[in-house]
């Protein structure tokens, strides 16, 4: 059973960014992964493309021949593409099993009421894919209210229409110690905490925002998020690994992959999933590590990963001890083992 990640966000969210770090992520941990790219106007990618919607159709062509605009050429090539879905699924056939990621177009209509895209991507769950939908979102919406609260909406809509496992991302996270300072520490926002804390800040962005009909408009929009207690965010540094590696793990609960090893076991699905659960527990202090002390942990995480690199190579006259082999069967792969007994046996029965 393939596993898939859907790669949608507004232009600039850094999406192809975020496949090109994953895709090398993914390579460096030994997990086959291949990227496909479904924007027809991406013509510069900086991954290796499995797969490209170019070869199928192109924005400039599409422009030309049938006089549209850059925003209806991408839904005209959508719509093309659910038609011919025949050409998608035989490209995919020919990954096998290999971990997808689908690097999407920028235009939010296709993500919030245009259907082409969500029904390409049920078509791909017909197929065996398991779907994580990977929702990106610049963190320099958290500079003003008004573009936070904003873009919260864009995201409930986005879960709404697509209706598939989701995981909102806040990118480029390392630059917020960078902006000017925020009201509230960051896991307010990642939280999606009481957004009546924020109508204060909002009136302040203009004068127009302080009439009464704007503050019930500002709070009606607000207590809507509120109600439907589905939004909340991850945060990553495509460039820092243990940031990647935190959020790989999550989208691996979110579709399921993280549970592949239990298949052929003797303990249930629940048993290992309590045993994962540890390795999630150690959550750092999220305000402290990108925005308080965030010169001091890069310093610390850059020695760190120097000191293990020297150790693999053996430069300290140390030893290492033996990985855990990448043999698909669980998360822990290229991690060391635990020392001693644990008390849980667990007997893999041959395939």
């Amino acid at each position: 059973m393939p596993f898939a990640q859907l790669v949608v966000g507004s232009p600039g969210s850094g999406k192809s960014t975020y496949c090109d770090g994953m895709h090398q992520f993914m390579s460096a941990i030994g997990r086959e992964c291949s990227v496909v790219n479904l924007d027809p106007a991406n013509d510069k990618t900086n991954y290796p493309c499995a797969l490209d919607i170019r070869d199928l159709i192109t924005l400039e062509e599409i422009m030309k021949d049938d006089q549209l605009g850059p925003n209806g050429g991408i839904l005209y090539a959508f719509e093309e593409l659910e038609h011919n879905m025949e050409w998608l699924e035989n490209g995919l056939k020919e990954l096998g099993d290999s971990y997808v990621l689908f690097d999407c177009p920028g235009q939010v209509e296709l993500y919030t009421h245009h259907n082409s895209l969500r029904n390409i991507f049920f078509k791909l769950q017909k197929m065996g894919y398991r779907l994580v939908v990977v929702h990106l979102s610049d963190s320099f919406c958290l500079t003003q209210p008004s573009l936070y609260i904003s873009n919260l909406l864009l995201t409930l809509r986005a879960m709404l229409q697509m209706d598939l496992p989701h995981i909102n991302v806040l990118t480029k996270i390392d630059k917020v110690s960078s902006y000017d300072p925020l009201p509230f520490n960051l896991d307010y926002y990642t939280e999606v905490q009481d957004l009546s804390y924020l109508m204060t800040y909002l009136e302040q962005e203009s004068p127009a925002m302080r009439s009464d009909k704007f503050r019930r408009l500002n709070e009606a929009v607000a207590n809507l998020v509120e109600n439907f207690a589905l939004v909340r965010f991850e945060v990553l540094a495509v460039e820092n690994k243990k940031s990647m590696m935190h959020l790989l793990r999550v989208i691996d609960r979110a579709g399921g992959y993280v549970f592949g090893g239990a298949e052929g076991a003797n303990d249930t699905v629940w048993q290992v999933a309590m045993r994962n659960e540890e390795s999630m527990m150690d959550v750092q202090d999220i305000q402290e590590r990108w925005v308080d002390q965030k010169e001091a942990y890069d310093a610390s995480e850059e020695k760190e990963w120097e000191d293990h690199n020297r150790g693999m190579d053996g430069d300290t006259g140390t030893t290492t001890p033996d990985l855990i082999p990448d043999d698909d069967d669980d998360e822990f792969d290229g991690m060391p083992p635990p020392a001693g007994d644990s008390g849980v046996k667990v007997v893999r029965r041959n395939q």
